[in-house]
């Protein structure tokens, strides 16, 4: 995986991803030091709502990847090969429902409702996690399509939401964006992960003197539980304006003016070949 990636990396992509990239590149715009991107960051409204969501979905899918063991053989599976491919399955879902979701967020610019719901599911799945029903006892099958649920629903909010705090935030250097992002996301989930192995072995019961309703859930779920309720309530007070889907609308819909990139013929800067932009 390595070698397929540092042989196929490339420095930039061979055309600017949207409208509003093609004009930065066409003023000659730099980006700021990253301590100065960072500042600015903070101080941009709507950036701090989709930090959070990413936050709280990285945290959610480590903290459940980390205690995976835990999580299997509490719910009846306990062959090392039965929790291995639990395991790939619910990786493998949050790249199936990041590619999914993601991609209609892309489209479409729903990013607080898609969120929202994603959330909500999020809420909804967790708990089977380190549910036992009394009356009916480990119910595997229910354990592995609620795992399943988790990485559909859970994945994709960390996507949606670096695409989300780049629009806000545009005209801001987008590695900055994500680099906050993903050290504040796992930065929070290392400082969860012992939390989350003490609430392991806690046991919290519910209606234990009525039987056919008597259950338990186990700590470290209603921690995630909590998390993901405390993000929502946060997120629902997004309100900010999509800066860079204003942009490239605007950008786009310029009547009497295009922009043609063309690939074909090449200035080259530190031996890349960059497009080159035509103003009609």
């Amino acid at each position: 995986v390595t070698l397929g990636t540092f042989v196929q990396f490339q420095n930039k992509p061979p055309t600017p991803p949207s409208y509003s990239e093609i004009e930065k590149m066409m003023r000659g715009e730099k980006e700021p030091p990253f301590l100065e991107s960072v500042k600015r960051l903070f101080g941009t409204p709507g950036f701090s709502i989709p930090l959070a969501a990413f936050i709280c979905s990285i945290s959610i899918t480590n903290i459940v990847g980390t205690f995976i063991d835990e999580v299997m053989e509490r719910g009846g599976i306990t062959d090392q090969l039965g929790i291995d491919l639990a395991g790939a399955g619910f990786e493998l879902a949050i790249l199936v429902g990041g590619i999914i979701i993601g991609g209609y967020v892309d489209r479409t610019k729903q990013y607080k409702p898609v969120t929202l719901a994603c959330l909500l599911a999020t809420m909804f799945f967790v708990i089977p996690l380190g549910l036992t029903d009394h009356m009916m006892g480990n119910e595997p099958v229910l354990l592995v399509l609620a795992l399943l649920g988790l990485g559909l629903a859970c994945g994709p909010i960390q996507p949606i939401n670096a695409e989300l705090a780049v629009d806000v935030t545009y005209p801001s250097d987008e590695t900055a964006v994500e680099s906050v992002q993903q050290v504040g996301g796992n930065l929070v989930s290392a400082l969860m992960v012992p939390v989350a192995e003490w609430a392991l072995h806690q046991d919290y019961e519910f209606f234990r003197k009525i039987r056919p309703l008597d259950f338990d859930v186990r700590g470290d779920v209603l921690l995630l539980f909590t998390v993901a309720a405390v993000t929502i309530v946060y997120y629902n007070t997004f309100d900010a304006p999509l800066r860079r889907t204003m942009a490239d609308g605007e950008e786009g819909g310029e009547e009497g003016e295009s922009l043609t990139i063309d690939v074909s013929s090449s200035s080259s800067i530190s031996g890349q070949k960059q497009p080159e932009f035509i103003e009609r």
